[in-house]
């Protein structure tokens, strides 16, 4: 894990890390500062993951986006990738997360329109994403999927199936929150 106001650098460019978005599965998420504006820098971690087994992570995030962008998903730009440092430079997208928003009660029928249309993208070309409502932030009325994570369909996991049970406030989005308030 990085610092808060720690400069690190990705390919010879200096960013100054402003706050932590979030953990997933697969690397750490900063807001960062460059010359040029707002960004996300990920740092790949290593930590072990119960329910998720990876390839090599870095790898993985290149192909994924690749894949995703192929099919239309509306994701942010892959800007740069350090390969020797396991860091990605990505487009910073400004909104709520469709987590933020079912909790604040924001949620919107045209989100999950979105959401939808993406599932028909999505299933056309045999993949799932994750479609946990942290990795979707609205922007100007526009749902992006900010991770580049993405696998080979399965029913099990496709959005009606498992992601639609955290997009309002099912007991399993409550659940979820009453966890991570309760996590120190």
């Amino acid at each position: 894990m990085l610092n808060i106001n720690e400069e690190v650098s990705v390919n010879n460019t200096k960013y100054t890390l402003i706050k932590l978005l979030g953990k997933g599965k697969g690397g750490y998420s900063y807001l960062a500062e460059g010359k040029n504006g707002l960004f996300v820098l990920e740092q790949i971690h290593h930590e072990p993951c119960d329910y998720y087994h990876f390839g090599n992570k870095i790898e993985a995030e290149i192909a994924d986006y690749h894949r995703l962008t192929r099919i239309g998903i509306r994701i942010p730009k892959l800007l740069d990738v350090d390969l020797k440092q396991e860091r990605v430079i990505k487009e910073y997208i400004e909104g709520d997360t469709i987590y933020h928003l079912v909790l604040h009660g924001g949620m919107c029928p045209e989100y999950l329109e979105q959401m939808r249309e993406m599932c028909a993208k999505l299933y056309a070309k045999n993949t799932n994403i994750d479609y946990f409502p942290t990795n979707f932030i609205v922007q100007d009325g526009l749902l992006y999927y900010i991770d580049f994570e993405c696998n080979d369909y399965m029913d099990e996991w496709n959005f009606e199936n498992w992601g639609i049970k955290y997009w309002s406030k099912t007991p399993e989005f409550l659940q979820y929150v009453k966890e991570k308030t309760e996590t120190p």
